[in-house]
């Protein structure tokens, strides 16, 4: 049972996938995409998940601070919603606070250039999300 774990922005998504066993998340691609037009995602997530034969998905929920729940984490509770109507996978929502943080700093320790960092920072994301996950529930 494969799980996508997904870190939602928006103009673009961070997509990671687990292996078979849901032991270890790998990074596979970053989305553009339109908040405002979920179609503009629908093909390629519906692709995504057929191909890699995905039963769940681990969106990132971006809390503030202090626990409460801003546009953003609005935003993703309602991505949730859609992935599960319309993707037909069981979403859960994953406190994802300080995820980006800390796949920049992963990134700026391994010397990665800032234009290469910004290619792969949603990637790393949600890479970041979704073993937080996979380590929480096995």
């Amino acid at each position: 049972m494969k799980k996508i774990g997904l870190d939602v922005g928006e103009k673009t998504i961070g997509i990671a996938i687990s292996d078979a066993l849901g032991w270890t998340a790998q990074g596979l691609t970053t989305l553009r995409w339109d908040e405002n037009d979920y179609e503009s995602a629908r093909e390629r997530l519906k692709e995504i998940i057929e191909e890699h034969s995905i039963t769940e998905a681990v969106v990132g929920f971006p809390k503030n601070m202090n626990g409460t729940v801003g546009p953003r984490g609005e935003a993703s509770q309602v991505f949730a919603n859609w992935m599960e109507e319309e993707m037909n996978v069981k979403a859960h929502l994953w406190d994802e606070r300080l995820t980006t943080m800390a796949a920049e700093r992963v990134l700026l320790d391994a010397d990665v250039s800032r234009k290469k960092r910004k290619k792969v920072i949603d990637k790393m994301a949600a890479v970041m999300i979704l073993q937080s996950y996979l380590d929480a529930n096995q």
